[in-house]
């Protein structure tokens, strides 16, 4: 039987699955919002960020995994999230929302500052364990997908896709479109060899997503 690349993530057992659980379980804060590296809080704890083209439902997601409706703000606006987001796990560990990339409705020298703020988070924060990139499961890897993932190749920083609103799409769709996904990953060497669909709104997937960033160090 050939395994395919790029597998889905297997559901955790019951041990990861709690530790997940417990993990966002525990307090979760707002710690602050940062328009400049200088605003970083210090790097004294593990962390993982979380990107993605505007509207592709990052927002929704980490409500989700948290459990709290409102932690980070949804809107239909692409780009509103203009800042880097720090969220804090208890004492353990930052969860970080990057600026939504691709189409935003600024004006191009504020789009541009954030991309410039991306990249150096990027490739210069030493405790960042992995990115989750997130893909809408409607549209597969898109360009401005592709070049977040070179970028984070060149960064030497693993990034694992996750894949959103799967609930929206038939089966066969999903199939083709995750086939597509695989494709465009087997370019990218920074690329974490399994893939995870949720569903916010249905709560798929959310408990691996919780039991992987806990199993983290």
């Amino acid at each position: 039987m050939t395994t395919l690349p790029f597998p889905l993530s297997e559901e955790p057992d019951d041990f990861a699955r709690e530790r997940g659980r417990l993990l966002f379980a525990g307090p979760v804060d707002f710690v602050k919002g940062v328009v400049a590296m200088s605003g970083l809080p210090p790097a004294d704890r593990i962390e993982v960020c979380f990107a993605g083209r505007s509207n592709v439902g990052k927002s929704s997601l980490i409500n989700a995994l948290t459990g709290r409706k409102n932690l980070a703000r949804a809107s239909n606006t692409p780009g509103r999230t203009q800042e880097i987001n720090y969220f804090g796990l208890g004492e353990r560990s930052y969860l970080v929302d990057l600026p939504g990339y691709g189409y935003a409705e600024a004006p191009v020298a504020t789009v541009q500052k954030w991309q410039a703020l991306l990249k150096q988070y990027l490739q210069g924060r030493q405790t960042l364990r992995r990115a989750f990139v997130l893909i809408d499961s409607r549209h597969g890897v898109m360009k401005v997908d592709d070049e977040i993932m070179t970028l984070l190749d060149r960064s030497a920083v693993t990034f694992q896709v996750v894949m959103t609103k799967m609930d929206k799409l038939s089966r066969p769709e999903r199939e083709k479109n995750l086939d597509q996904v695989r494709a465009a990953l087997s370019k990218h060497p920074a690329a974490y060899p399994e893939i995870v669909m949720t569903s916010s709104e249905k709560g798929d997937g959310i408990a691996t997503l919780r039991a992987i960033i806990a199993g983290l160090e």
